[in-house]
């Protein structure tokens, strides 16, 4: 049997609404891995930068030369500076002393403030305003912005927690049993669980997670893990009190002693329990697993000297590990690499494994500017024997395109382009949309169309109908839509490259963010190259994105509009507007091709004419429904009836083994022809 913990499921929000005490509370959601904000006092909404109201950025040497001027004492860690707070008591018109507790952490990237003691934050703006107040004689200011809710939030969870029970308390030990073996935590004591305060919710068939306040241990909200069977598969459902975007609870915190310097990160609350028992080392398990590690949690990390990063068994969270250990600081960091001799904590638990000599094997997260194969040995392994993973995550909506592509990997670059009006937003859209489904935490950088009516498409396709008049099931997919891991530039027309790059990095650092949609690229054109030559301005523009793409492991997709051609002439590499770099530089050049025939609608196909990856191209016939504003490949009965039709002009029609001619149009009878590559699965991930 199957068993899909990693990445697990989240449900729509159906469980909690039956479970609270009362109304719904806007907490009860979908949680499916979106970044958000804190559930904490906050001053002013987090926005990526807009070009009517842009975040002004500070750096490191800007905000260490304010502190000195102010007389705040300060000293440094290792992603913040620690300072003592502006908020506790004893507030006066002096700067906080040298003596007081450094219990205020400013972020060196983004100059962000958490206190830890009031759980007071914001942003550097904010703070620098706060300093103002305190030299007036003035109290920090402060927000109730969402309180109401936060409070409904916390009542449904005390009601929810009251009606569960610690395991050890179920009267009926068959059912212990029982429920221990459905969450395979058979080999996890009663005496850890209880330590750790999980208990078990008889009417959902759940897990309950508490999280307590780490300023004065109330509890802020909850986490219900269920198991659902699909077939052989068992998969994991998660649901959240508050919802998704305001759950920041650290599993485990109220563990951690000031005096533990050594930590262990784990994806997965079971996981945390695992490595606990078996070596007895602080462990934590973060809120969205290998999605996300928002910077809002780094201050309550800043006391471990050695942070070792486990977050699952498969590259996906391997490659998120990474991530995460930049944020941290890497020469601080070290990472378990997954493999069948390492699997996650839980499964090397139940399996007798020694989780001690796992974590001493870990590999630093630092390394030097030059490595030998030796160093690389394991790495090459792994992607050996993963394959399927390193092909990265497939399409659930475009199975022809697994064959081709064999799926979406992080640090690439694709080139799109498509004659003009032949639909390339409406198809890049739905697209993004589908990784976006399986927990690709998204970007949009829309400068054509706005993001009111870009949203509007990809609400249409992700409820596959239209809601114009069903208005009644809006606020239902509303929901589910908002929950996505998914964000929008507010950047509209001709735009500054050095601007896009910096929102795209700041979203990169706060969101972890892992694919961004660019449409277009001649809207970053022009706007500062009047006097330059505009084929050099495009060639700086695609390596600004390429290196962007290299650096932060992201994947960029690149909207280009192609050259004037003839209408009849189909499109190749060759058509894309600019020189020979966009394609040179690109992994992957994908065309919408869209035939207009005089007596009827056209025919559009998807042309995979560059893939680096494995050197697989080809194109496939595409069916465009008005109705869901979605495209989908024809089946294959389509394509054997198409392929009986066109069989006297075969010979003319390209093969999806080699990249078709611009000359003459393809043949929906060898699209299909990819079928020889392995077709990848679409994963654990729930379609509403």
């Amino acid at each position: 049997m199957a068993v899909v913990p990693l990445r697990p499921c989240r449900a729509a929000g159906r469980l909690l609404p039956l479970l609270c005490c009362g109304a719904r509370s806007k907490g009860a959601s979908l949680s499916p891995g979106m970044p958000g904000r804190l559930t904490q006092r906050r001053y002013k909404k987090d926005v990526l930068p807009s070009p009517e109201g842009p975040v002004p950025s500070v750096t490191i040497t800007e905000i260490r030369q304010y502190l000195r001027a102010q007389g705040i004492p300060f000293h440094d860690g290792y992603s913040c500076l620690h300072t003592p707070s502006l908020f506790t008591a004893g507030r006066e018109d002096q700067p906080p002393a040298a003596s007081a507790p450094y219990t205020l952490f400013i972020d060196k990237t983004t100059g962000s403030f958490l206190c830890t003691a009031t759980l007071a934050e914001g942003t550097w703006q904010d703070f620098q305003a706060n300093v103002e107040l305190q030299h007036r004689g003035a109290p920090p200011g402060s927000s109730e912005e969402a309180e109401e809710d936060m409070r409904q939030a916390r009542e449904d969870a005390r009601c929810i927690w009251e009606r569960a029970l610690p395991l050890c308390d179920l009267l009926d030990k068959d059912e212990t049993n029982e429920t221990k073996a459905m969450f395979g935590i058979n080999r996890v004591t009663d005496a850890t669980l209880k330590r750790f305060g999980v208990r078990y919710l008889r009417t959902a068939k759940s897990l309950v997670f508490p999280w307590f306040s780490p300023r004065d241990a109330t509890l802020k909200g909850l986490k219900l893990l269920r198991v659902e069977k699909k077939g052989d598969t068992i998969v994991y459902v998660e649901e959240t009190l508050p919802r998704f975007d305001s759950y920041y609870n650290l599993f485990g915190l109220p563990l951690i002693g000031c005096r533990d310097t050594e930590l262990v990160l784990t994806g997965w609350e079971l996981d945390a329990l695992a490595l606990h028992q078996a070596t007895g080392v602080a462990s934590l398990a973060l809120p969205r697993g290998s999605t996300s590690l928002p910077p809002a949690l780094l201050p309550y990390l800043e006391q471990f000297k050695r942070i070792t990063l486990w977050l699952g068994e498969d590259l996906r969270s391997w490659e998120a590990a990474k991530l995460f250990a930049r944020k941290l600081s890497l020469k601080r960091c070290s990472l378990v690499r997954p493999g069948n001799l390492q699997p996650r904590p839980l499964e090397a638990l139940n399996q007798g494994m020694d989780l001690t000599k796992i974590l001493r094997a870990a590999l630093p997260a630092s390394h030097k500017s030059i490595v030998s194969f030796r160093q690389l040995r394991e790495e090459v392994f792994g992607e050996l024997v993963n394959s399927e993973q390193v092909a990265g995550v497939k399409w659930a909506r475009f199975p022809e395109l697994n064959k081709l592509l064999k799926g979406h990997r992080r640090g690439e670059l694709t080139v799109f382009t498509g004659p003009t009006g032949s639909g390339k937003t409406t198809f890049i859209s739905e697209y993004a949309l589908d990784l976006c489904m399986q927990g690709v935490c998204t970007l949009w950088g829309s400068f054509e169309i706005s993001n009111v009516r870009l949203a509007k498409i990809m609400l249409t396709q992700f409820a596959t109908q239209r809601l114009d008049d069903k208005l009644e099931l809006y606020d239902e997919w509303a929901d589910r839509f908002e929950d996505l891991p998914l964000y929008f530039m507010t950047f509209h027309g001709q735009q500054n490259i050095k601007a896009v790059i910096d929102t795209m990095q700041h979203a990169v650092y706060m969101y972890d963010i892992t694919h961004v949609v660019v449409d277009n690229l001649q809207f970053m054109m022009g706007y500062e190259h009047l006097s330059v030559d505009r084929l050099a301005a495009q060639d700086y523009i695609i390596g600004a994105f390429r290196k962007f793409a290299t650096d932060n492991t992201c994947h960029i997709t690149l909207v280009i509009h192609p050259r004037k051609e003839d209408d009849e002439k189909e499109l190749q590499t060759a058509s894309i507007f600019g020189s020979a770099k966009a394609s040179q530089e690109a992994d992957n050049v994908l065309i919408l091709q869209d035939r207009k025939l005089v007596s009827g609608p056209g025919k559009r196909y998807l042309q995979v004419s560059k893939n680096r990856f494995d050197g697989d191209v080809g194109v496939f016939p595409l069916e465009f429904s008005k109705t869901s504003l979605t495209f989908s490949s024809k089946n294959k009965t389509k394509l054997k009836k198409m392929k009986e039709e066109k069989a006297p002009s075969a010979a003319k029609a390209p093969s999806a083994a080699k990249a078709p001619s611009a000359a003459k149009a393809p043949s929906a009878a060898k699209a299909p022809s990819a079928k020889k590559a392995p077709e990848g699965s679409s994963g654990a991930s729930k379609k509403p």
